[in-house]
């Protein structure tokens, strides 16, 4: 199983993050190890040593069949459910690494940097135009509706299978909107499609 992650897919986010402002020619994809996913409403622990800590809250989408060299206009025939998670990302180390010109995969692929919520039917929605959003202590931080990624679910899809085989049960996380930040020991996380929470955990 792969956990597949897009960056800078909404402008906000990479505005924010780096000033930003035109699409990419392609989507900006990283991996992380399955070690890295947390599901079932377990407690997210703050690893000591990598500084600053950033929430990013995601659509993820499960992939459901065996795919290579995918057509967009077929993608949809590859994913049966998503859910909201969150990319848990070691800003500063990150940071450091951009700056050095190194690899950056320790900043977003440590273990618990991917924590799923419950997932539900792709039937239930159009993957287009889904809203979701991510809560602390009950307050909005982040909120985005699918319509606003740079590249859609299917574009995305399409694009990795050129290079990566994908398998039944890969996640795709598809990148998070503005109002990302620095997450806080003793917060309460809730994640939403539309109203109905499907993610739930403590920050320990």
């Amino acid at each position: 199983m792969k956990i597949i992650a897009v960056g800078k897919n909404y402008a906000g986010h990479a505005l924010e993050f780096d000033g930003t402002v035109e699409k990419p020619p392609v989507p900006m994809i990283f991996m992380k190890p399955d070690s890295a996913i947390i599901k079932n409403g377990k407690h997210f622990y703050v690893p000591d040593f990598l500084g600053r800590v950033d929430y990013e809250a995601e659509l993820v989408v499960r992939i459901n069949k065996l795919g290579k060299s995918i057509p967009a206009r077929f993608a949809y025939r590859y994913y049966d459910a998503i859910t909201v998670g969150i990319d848990f990302t070691a800003r500063d180390m990150q940071r450091s690494f951009i700056s050095e010109g190194a690899p950056w995969d320790l900043s977003k692929g440590f273990d618990g940097s991917a924590v799923l919520g419950d997932f539900r039917p792709i039937e239930r929605y159009n993957i287009n135009d889904v809203d979701f959003s991510l809560t602390i202590d009950d307050e909005v931080v982040q909120q985005a509706n699918s319509s606003s990624m740079l590249f859609a679910v299917d574009e995305i899809i399409a694009y990795i299978s050129r290079f990566c085989t994908l398998k039944t049960g890969d996640l795709i996380f598809t990148g998070t909107p503005a109002g990302s930040g620095p997450v806080t020991i003793g917060t309460h996380l809730k994640g939403y499609i539309g109203e109905e929470k499907v993610l739930d955990f403590h920050v320990r």
